[in-house]
C-alpha cells in the first residue's frame, strides 16, 4: 500500500540544507508527497526542487509559503504578490505539480475516501498577545518590534494588487472555504497550509509577538468544520505532532541548519503521515 509523507520548509538555499533533499524520497514508487511550503527564497531553486520532488513520487502537492512568495532583489523573477503567486502555480503545473488552485486529489488507501486540500491562506495578525489583544495593528506590531520581533515578510511579501495582506488573507479564505464546502460528505480531508489552522502550535514560540504572522482565527475551527483526518503544515520549525478536538496536527518542517544541528535526531526532513 502507497504511504502519504510530508515535507516543508526545506529553505534548499541555505548552506547545510541543500544536501539533505537528497533524503526526500518514499518507500515506493506509488507514494505522494505534501509539500507545505517554503521551499526556497528564488524562484529557480523553487522549481528546480519541485522538478525534483516530482521525479520521486507518485503525486506531489504543493503549498505555497511566505519564503516562496518572496521578491528578493537578487531573484531573477521580480513578480510581486499575487501575479508572483500564479507564477508558481503556472511553473507547477508545467511539472505535474498540484497547487491550491487545481482539482484537489482523493487518497484512497483507507478507511474512508479523504481528499487531499492544499491551502493558500496567509494571515491577517488576528493572533495577538494578550497585551496586544485590545489595541489597533500599528499598535500590535509597535509592540513586536519593541520586542524585537519583526517577520521580514513585512520588507519581502507583497500583497499586490491587494492593498495589504490581511486583505489578500480575507479574499483567499473566502474563495478556500466555498471550494471545501463542496468537498463530499463522506470524504474526510488532509489539509495541508503552510501557516497552522489553529493557534494551539504556536504556545512554544520563542517570541509569542511572533504568532502575528502565522495565522487567522478565520480557520480555527476548519479541522472539524471540514472533517480533517489530520491537518499538515510548517512555518514554525518547532517539528512535533500535536491534537485539537481529537484530530491530529503535524508540524513537518525541515528548518535552518542553525535549528536542527542543534536537535539529537539531527535533520528530518520527510514525514509519514498516513
Amino acid at each position: 500500500m502507497p504511504s502519504l509523507y510530508a515535507t516543508s520548509d526545506l529553505h534548499v538555499t541555505h548552506r547545510g540544507n541543500e544536501p539533505i533533499l537528497d533524503r526526500v524520497r518514499g518507500e515506493s514508487p506509488d507514494d505522494w508527497l505534501l509539500v507545505a511550503g517554503d521551499v526556497a527564497e528564488k524562484t529557480g531553486a523553487i522549481v528546480d526542487t519541485l522538478a525534483t520532488l516530482r521525479e520521486r513520487f507518485a503525486k506531489v502537492v504543493w503549498a505555497p509559503g511566505n519564503h516562496d512568495l518572496w521578491t528578493t532583489p537578487q531573484d531573477e523573477v521580480q513578480l510581486r504578490g499575487e501575479a508572483r503567486y500564479h507564477y508558481l502555480v503556472d511553473r507547477c503545473r508545467e511539472l505535474g505539480v498540484l497547487t491550491p488552485e487545481d482539482e484537489y486529489p482523493v487518497w484512497e488507501h483507507g478507511p474512508r475516501p479523504l481528499t487531499v486540500v492544499p491551502l493558500f491562506l496567509l494571515y491577517d495578525y488576528s493572533w495577538r498577545t494578550p497585551q496586544a489583544e485590545d489595541v489597533s495593528l500599528a499598535e500590535a506590531l509597535d509592540q513586536a518590534r519593541e520586542a524585537g520581533v519583526v517577520c521580514t515578510d513585512e520588507y519581502f511579501l507583497h500583497p499586490d494588487p491587494y492593498p495589504s495582506r490581511q486583505e489578500w488573507c480575507e479574499r483567499r479564505v473566502k474563495q478556500t472555504e466555498e471550494r471545501l464546502a463542496a468537498i463530499p460528505e463522506d470524504h474526510g480531508t488532509v489539509l495541508v497550509s503552510h501557516w497552522p489552522l489553529h493557534r494551539h502550535p504556536t504556545a512554544p514560540l520563542y517570541w509569542p509577538e511572533f504568532a502575528l504572522w502565522c495565522g487567522t482565527t478565520r480557520t480555527e475551527d476548519w479541522h472539524v468544520r471540514y472533517r480533517a483526518e489530520v491537518a499538515v503544515f510548517g512555518h514554525l520549525h518547532i517539528p512535533r505532532t500535536t491534537s485539537a478536538d481529537g484530530i491530529r496536527f503535524e508540524e513537518v518542517s525541515l528548518g535552518y541548519p542553525r535549528e536542527w544541528r542543534k536537535r539529537a535526531r539531527g535533520p528530518v526532513p520527510l514525514r509519514k503521515i498516513l
